[in-house]
């Protein structure tokens, strides 16, 4: 079953949440990307990670679907409960899993589920026949394995997040050609995105520069449209307390868009050397004066000259290298995992 040649590597990706809208959708792009790199890809999504009774289901589910595809490898897209219920299903078939920020970072959300999920989230690494992380600092987290892992953004879909003519865009959405807009990606939890300080720099902002406009993106929009919102804009502020690596900042990059970025996950990183970018502190003030001086003349960024190396297509292939190593290495259970899965 077990096979290293990259045209014969089956996939099975376990991701959680909607297998539709924004939920995870970089994870189901990697594996569109990896399809078209000639691997055999399935994706299996969690539809619930939380009431003992369905997850329990949902293990069942696994098993079959892992007896009837017969992957070469499994790969889990997320830490916590996602990774764990991969562990214990994958049976001696080899895992891999990519951990991406809320999964061993945490926040001043964080809770007792959440403490819950970053110890599944370590215990199911002793388990990984090769493990990713989307930034160095989430590597830093890892308490162990870190000889097997290794550090890889998902990277970017260039095809789809490219420049295009602001006013173009701009006619596309039906918005002023004369406006200076910040764009602010609140996703599913805007707590932890901390729409609450991007409001309030946006207030300095505007002491500086009158009629900036605000336009959130919330977890419902649209993703077909988030590459149009982008070159419609004049700057992408992201504000987070906790990411792994932030894929909006990337896909902003992409387009060309220029980005005040507090510093989070990978952003310093990421924006050293790009033109017309910020890194800042917390500091509304700070954040404020930033992004009223970038915007004040509508500039694009030379960041589609620096994700050249992110592209999906670059990143699927780094990732077909790890799967062939995970395939052809099976490694003995550690004690911690052998007596989990034989309680299963």
């Amino acid at each position: 079953m077990t096979s290293t040649a990259t045209n014969a590597m089956r996939v099975l990706m376990v991701i959680p949440g909607a297998c539709e809208g924004s939920s995870m959708i970089f994870a189901r792009r990697q594996a569109q990307s990896l399809t078209a790199e000639g691997l055999e890809v399935d994706c299996f999504h969690l539809r619930t990670r939380t009431k003992p009774v369905d997850l329990m289901r949902e293990f069942r589910r696994l098993r079959a679907r892992i007896a009837a595809f017969q992957p070469s490898v499994v790969h889990a897209q997320f830490g916590t409960v996602t990774a764990a219920l991969a562990a214990l299903a994958a049976g001696r078939v080899p895992l891999l899993i990519t951990y991406r920020g809320g999964d061993l970072n945490s926040s001043p959300t964080s809770g007792f589920r959440s403490l819950l999920g970053h110890v599944l989230s370590q215990l199911a690494a002793l388990r990984a026949a090769r493990i990713v992380c989307v930034s160095w600092r989430l590597h830093e987290r890892l308490w162990w394995r870190t000889d097997r892992a290794v550090v890889m953004p998902t990277g970017v879909d260039t095809e789809l997040f490219r420049p295009e003519p602001r006013d173009t865009a701009r006619a596309r959405l039906g918005w002023p050609l004369d406006e200076r807009v910040i764009l602010f990606n609140a996703g599913h939890d805007p707590r932890v995105k901390r729409l609450d300080l991007a409001e309030q720099a946006v207030v300095y902002a505007r002491e500086r520069l009158p009629g900036l406009r605000f336009e959130v993106l919330r977890g419902d929009t649209d993703p077909a449209t988030i590459p149009v919102f982008m070159n419609a804009s004049d700057c992408l502020l992201i504000t987070s307390d906790s990411e792994g690596s932030p894929a909006v900042l990337q896909e902003a990059l992409a387009c060309g868009l220029p980005i005040v970025s507090v510093d989070v996950g990978d952003a310093a990183e990421r924006l050293r050397g790009v033109r017309h970018t910020r890194l800042v502190s917390r500091d509304p003030r700070v954040i404020g004066r930033a992004l009223a001086e970038l915007v004040a003349v509508p500039l694009r960024t030379d960041g589609p000259e620096k994700v050249r190396d992110l592209s999906l297509r670059e990143t699927a292939s780094q990732l077909a290298r790890l799967y062939a190593e995970a395939a052809g290495h099976r490694s003995s259970k550690t004690p911690v995992m052998e007596e989990v899965c034989e309680s299963s």
